[in-house]
């Protein structure tokens, strides 16, 4: 039963931050600030998420083949790799630091 109820409570806390979002005055949402913050928010969380992913291992700080992928992508996109081979990049190294054991 409590699978349900957090299922209910998380249904209700989505529907609030919709309805808040909702009653948000449009004149708000015309500052130049929100805007600002509106176009680099998401950029911000994925950056976080990025290095949450890499660099965490549940409460331990881990350097491994995934920070050597990381490395990678950071130069193909230095070098204004297109997208794919930037993927590519991460991918290989990843995989290649793993396949060399480290």
């Amino acid at each position: 039963m409590n699978v349900w109820i957090a299922i209910g409570v998380t249904v209700l806390g989505c529907y609030a931050v919709k309805l808040a979002g909702l009653l948000v005055p449009a004149g708000a949402l015309e500052r130049p600030v929100v805007k600002r913050l509106a176009a680099l928010l998401p950029v911000a969380l994925l950056a976080a998420l990025t290095a949450q992913q890499t660099f965490a291992d549940g409460q331990t700080l881990v350097l491994d083949a995934r920070a050597a992928g990381l490395g990678a992508a950071a130069v193909a996109l230095l070098l204004r790799a297109p997208f794919l081979v930037v993927v590519a990049a991460a991918v290989v190294v990843t995989a290649g630091v793993r396949a060399l054991g480290a």
